[in-house]
């Protein structure tokens, strides 16, 4: 028992870990990766968890439009097994009201809204859980997600504080 906190300290001093981490975020040798864009990006749906409806914000950069064609837009919520549940509808789109955001053209950037009523594609309250909402533009199989956690409204204040976010 007494060998354990020595071996600790050695395991910790040789990666790496015993320098604190204020130390590491000052060294002006390591820069942060610098991520390219993909000209969208999905943000995160508010409220959330849903009560009963959510809406989903996301994204697209004026690089997207560059050559002058429409983007065409998909969203869908799946769940952990990446089945599809549900479609979202459009909000403030040129098509007109609940236009599914499935195939749907985008001719301008900026910042657009989906709508998701909290229902799956048949109609009925999708159960309490943990989703996924992608975003994906043209043909690029690389999909933005977002976690949306759908509670059942009596049980929602058993939600811990660290899945809560608007």
């Amino acid at each position: 028992m007494l060998r354990a906190p020595p071996v600790l300290l050695l395991l910790l001093t040789l990666f790496g870990l015993g320098i604190p981490c204020a130390a590491r975020a000052q060294d002006p040798d390591e820069r942060a990766p610098v991520v390219p864009s993909r000209g969208y990006r999905l943000e995160q749906n508010y409220p959330n968890p849903p009560n009963p409806d959510t809406y989903i914000p996301f994204y697209l950069e004026e690089s997207l439009f560059r050559d002058g064609e429409p983007r065409v837009v998909t969203i869908r919520i799946v769940n952990m097994f990446r089945q599809l549940i549900a479609v979202p509808r459009a909000v403030g789109h040129p098509r007109g009201k609940n236009v599914r955001v499935q195939g749907l053209r985008y001719t301008e950037p900026g910042r657009k809204v989906a709508y998701w009523d909290g229902r799956d594609l048949n109609g009925r309250r999708a159960p309490s859980g943990l989703y996924y909402c992608e975003l994906m533009v043209g043909d690029r199989r690389e999909p933005d997600l977002i976690r949306i956690i759908v509670a059942d409204p009596r049980k929602r204040r058993f939600i811990p504080p660290i899945f809560r976010r608007q």
